[in-house]
């Protein structure tokens, strides 16, 4: 392998050989020094570069060049229409302005009206940004699984599987220790009311109505945004951090089908049987409170439970369950997909995914509650 050589003719300055990172790294580290000072010198002095007999330029050096001429073109240069190439591409890159806003511009000290206006005005075009976002996502999910019901054959089963166990099966602890706490909570402190008015009965409406319709499925939503939806998007920060979503653009495989779609299905599929095993754990944790509170046996507590709560409770949970879910991994890698390549980032869009999630899913709820006030609820 020939070595990169320098040499300068009158006003002529003759680059050969081959120009690589690995031919320099050969050099000791004084010489490669020295090499880098007479280039900015000759640059400095201006004169005609001909690198004509150059044999292979890479990146590196042609980087390096560039720095020594000054980041501009010489007043006179040869050069090959290949490596001319490699140069105009190192010239016109410019790096990506790094914002100086704030994920969630609010203002921090009192200010004027408008500096206030200002940030307001930011923060909407956040929201903006990401709501746009989040809606060319669920196309690109919408156009992708029209692609995958042609072809049968790609269909990540594999990344689905995985998703599934991960945010399902390795959940399930967790979720029915939380669900046991809070019915046996619940029960408790609604046993104490009840016995002053006699009304010890209608503590399985209470906790059937509130586990089944409410606060199993939202309680299992925030845990689920701050676990599984907090680990998505550091997971696609992480691999766009690495470079492995623009490794999967080169050689041609949907990052949306790959990475993406797993995600959002699996968690859509798992979470209504999540909320359905927090509910069973939150009524056996309410039922052993009514047992010590009210003396009420389990049998009778489990005998009365699908007599006073309709059965359309359930069907409500489940449709909350699956919109949960749906909204908090398509907000998780919405966000993990705009990581820019720094730790800071990827902190701050982990911690914005989860706020977001969970604003969404109460809103979700609020709606839910609002569309669905006259089923399920025992008129007299």
């Amino acid at each position: 392998m020939s070595t990169p050589a320098l040499a300068q003719e009158g006003e002529e300055i003759r680059l050969s050989g081959i120009w690589t990172l690995a031919a320099l790294a050969a050099w000791p580290a004084g010489e490669t020094s020295a090499l880098q000072r007479r280039l900015r010198a000759l640059a400095q002095q201006g004169g005609r570069w001909n690198l004509a007999r150059v044999e292979r330029l890479d990146s590196a050096v042609a980087l390096l060049l560039w720095q020594c001429w000054g980041k501009r073109w010489p007043d006179a240069i040869e050069i090959p229409p290949r490596f001319a190439e490699q140069l105009e591409r190192i010239a016109a890159f410019r790096p990506a302005a790094e914002s100086p806003e704030p994920l969630f511009p609010l203002p921090q000290k009192a200010a004027s009206f408008g500096a206030l206006v200002r940030r307001v005005g930011v923060f909407t075009l956040f929201v903006l940004h990401n709501l746009a976002g989040v809606l060319e996502l669920q196309g690109r999910l919408a156009l992708d699984l029209f692609f995958l019901s042609r072809h049968p054959r790609e269909i990540p089963w594999k990344e689905l599987s995985a998703n599934v166990y991960k945010t399902g099966a390795q959940a399930l602890p967790v979720l029915a220790l939380m669900g046991f706490l809070i019915g046996i909570t619940i029960s408790y402190l609604s046993a104490l009311q009840l016995k002053l008015y006699g009304a010890d009965m209608f503590i399985v409406n209470i906790l059937g109505i509130s586990i089944i319709r409410e606060l199993g499925p939202v309680l299992v939503a925030v845990l689920v945004a701050g676990r599984s939806g907090s680990a998505m998007t550091a997971q696609i920060g992480v691999m766009r951090v690495t470079e492995e979503i623009d490794a999967l653009a080169t050689f041609g495989v949907s990052r949306t089908i790959r990475v993406v779609l797993p995600k959002v299905a699996a968690l859509t599929l798992v979470m209504p049987l999540l909320v359905v095993w927090s509910c069973a754990a939150a009524l056996v944790g309410g039922a052993l409170a009514a047992r010590l509170q009210l003396d009420l046996s389990f049998v009778y507590f489990f005998n009365m439970l699908p007599r006073t709560v309709p059965l359309a409770n359930l069907w409500i949970g489940l449709a909350k369950g699956m919109v949960f879910g749906f909204l908090i991994a398509l907000l998780a890698c919405q966000f993990g997909l705009h990581v820019r390549p720094n730790t800071e980032s990827l902190s701050l869009r982990t911690t914005a995914s989860v706020v977001t999630a969970i604003t969404l899913v109460i809103l979700a709820d609020a709606l839910f509650a609002v569309f669905t006030r006259h089923i399920g609820i025992p008129s007299g």
